[in-house]
């Protein structure tokens, strides 16, 4: 009787001694990326000649009317980069920049066709702003103005367009939790740092080790789902085998997610970076001029969440989930192996989470402290749409991704996100038990 209940007792302390093992390898993983992107570039560097692409560039189209100027000069400096490009037959000009920063790109009128000239001659001077954004779109206006009461229109469209971008990017995370919800009735407030961990493993393949960014995407879910494996069963099986109540494994989530926001801090330090994916060519979609990417990221979260819903509804697996979910004694009585099914919850979250962050990263960024920022974001898209439904949390998010960025229309860009919750707040007022949620008799 005491060899067989050794094992048992041990085998928590192996898998953290193994999570602490992974987590130290990543800390000496990870010096190589802060060295690597704090390094400034060479002072001999020729500003024609960057020692390598950076995935930084500041581009746009010109055009006269519905004709493409060709041959127009534009000079773009800053952070000691110097450089002019011509306008090619299609009226189109990129820069490649060597890092972040400010630049300013200035129009050479003189080099414009015959009979063309800017719309506002004293303002041929553009500003960019690349410490946000890795990419930037600047436009010199010729001829006169032929926008005639349409551009808030306009403006809308490009604003649900990319309100639809972020809720699919925050989906694909909020559905993590709301399975995990539904299964052990755990919110995990962990769950951030593996939307970080996820930006951060690809950022390192990408920009460190320069693997393409498919490549990038295909080991960073691998590594989600091992970090998702990891948390249940180093922390939270050992938890449910000694029947901890929830609120106790709550507050443990509370305390993993600082170590690991610290960690990360650590490894990564504290600036910003974007993952670079190569795909920076500007495709018009009605009034929108949006990056590839764009287009990309929401094509892949929306073949990801279609894949996710017939996984629930179409496998035995998913159909055990949803059982779980309901009842998990139920489920138990019924023959389903429940810790097995939340374990493969736990991995499903996690690579989820993982990929919402490399689609994150790509447009807002990678910090240590990423996952954190938006981590009432993705509570309140699960609470909105209903605690414990996966396809409640895909409806949420996409509210509260429209509502982030229709709301900049009359409020500030700062306030998007005290906005969602407001509108998190006025919902549940009048349907507490969310959008697609069941309502439950207490008592």
């Amino acid at each position: 009787m005491t060899t067989r209940s050794r094992p048992s007792r041990r085998t928590p302390l192996h898998a953290l001694i193994a999570l602490g093992a992974g987590l130290l390898m990543a800390g000496l993983l990870g010096a190589a990326p802060v060295a690597a992107a704090t390094a400034e570039p060479s002072p001999t560097a020729s500003a024609s000649a960057p020692a390598a692409p950076t995935g930084f560039s500041v581009g746009g189209t010109i055009a006269n009317g519905d004709e493409p100027v060709e041959g127009a000069e534009i000079l773009v400096e800053g952070e000691g980069f110097s450089e002019t490009v011509a306008t090619d037959a299609d009226g189109v000009w990129r820069v490649d920049v060597p890092a972040q920063g400010s630049y300013t790109s200035t129009l050479d009128v003189d080099s414009l066709p015959e009979g063309v000239e800017p719309r506002d001659p004293d303002s041929i001077t553009r500003t960019s702003n690349l410490n946000t954004t890795p990419n930037a779109n600047v436009l010199f206006p010729m001829g006169e103005s032929t926008i005639e009461g349409t551009s808030t229109w306009d403006t809308v469209v490009t604003r649900l367009i990319y309100g639809i971008n972020f809720g699919l990017m925050l989906a694909l995370a909020a559905i993590g939790i709301s399975l995990i919800f539904g299964t052990t009735g755990l919110n995990n407030f962990a769950h951030g740092e593996l939307l970080t961990f996820g930006a951060l493993i690809s950022f390192f393949l990408t920009a460190v080790l320069g693997w393409s960014i498919w490549a990038a995407i295909a080991v960073t879910l691998v590594a989600s789902a091992a970090f998702g494996w990891f948390h249940d069963a180093a922390i939270f099986k050992p938890l449910r085998r000694r029947r901890v109540g929830l609120v106790q494994a709550m507050i443990v989530t509370i305390g993993l997610s600082i170590v690991l926001r610290y960690v990360f801090l650590m490894i990564f330090g504290g600036r910003t970076e974007f993952i670079q994916t190569g795909f920076n060519q500007v495709v018009p979609v009605g009034p929108a001029n949006l990056q590839a990417s764009s287009l990309i990221s929401m094509a892949i979260s929306v073949v990801v969440l279609v894949a996710v819903g017939l996984f629930l509804t179409k496998t035995r697996i998913g159909k055990a989930t949803r059982a779980v979910s309901d009842n998990a004694a139920l489920a138990a009585a019924s023959g389903i192996d429940v810790d097995r099914i939340i374990r493969i919850v736990w991995v499903l979250g996690a690579t989820l989470t993982g990929l919402s962050g490399i689609l994150y990263g790509v447009f807002r960024g990678v910090s240590w402290i990423m996952g954190f920022q938006i981590l009432l974001l993705l509570f309140a898209a699960v609470t909105l749409g209903g605690l414990g439904s996966a396809f409640g949390a895909l409806v949420g998010a996409i509210i509260i991704g429209l509502v982030t960025e229709l709301s900049t229309l009359w409020l500030p860009a700062d306030l998007r996100f005290a906005t969602a919750l407001i509108i998190l707040i006025l919902i549940l007022l009048l349907r507490p038990q969310g959008i697609l949620g069941r309502r439950e008799r207490i008592g």
